[in-house]
């Protein structure tokens, strides 16, 4: 059993924003030399996320809509009457509680078990930041 580490880092241009890692992390698995196993992807960030789901476009752009009218920005919240680091983002916290920050994905015969559709997305709560951090970690042979 072996266990490799990685980190990759995302850069986010708009307020909620949703980045396919797919490729990135495919790639970086392509080079581990783990043919069976179990790949963990992480965001250290509380206000981003990770969810697998559909690549496509057109649904991205209706998640998008979907988190923004979920909990908006604009709302009477307690925890931007006073913030940590100067952010008004409550909303962003808040909208994290719907999504995790972890994926579990299985990796057989050295790819990631995902189905036809379905990516790994990073989904930024609270942008735009400069860098977001994502740890990768694979457990197998």
């Amino acid at each position: 059993m072996r266990i490799v580490k990685h980190r990759i880092t995302v850069a986010t241009t708009a307020p909620i924003e949703i980045i396919d890692l797919t490729p990135r992390v495919r790639d970086w698995l392509a080079t581990t030399g783990v043919a069976d196993g179990l790949l963990t992807v992480t965001t250290l960030h509380t206000t981003a996320r990770l969810n697998v789901n559909e690549r496509e476009e057109r649904l991205q752009r209706d998640m998008v809509t979907f988190l923004k009218r979920l909990v908006p920005r604009d709302g009477d919240y307690l925890h931007n009457l006073d913030t940590v680091d100067g952010r008004d983002n409550a909303h962003s916290h808040l909208l994290g509680l719907f999504m995790s920050s972890t994926e579990s994905i299985p990796v057989a015969g050295g790819q990631m078990v995902l189905g036809d559709w379905q990516a790994i997305f990073f989904v930024e709560l609270d942008g735009p930041r400069e860098r977001r951090t994502i740890e990768l970690q694979v457990l197998g042979a």
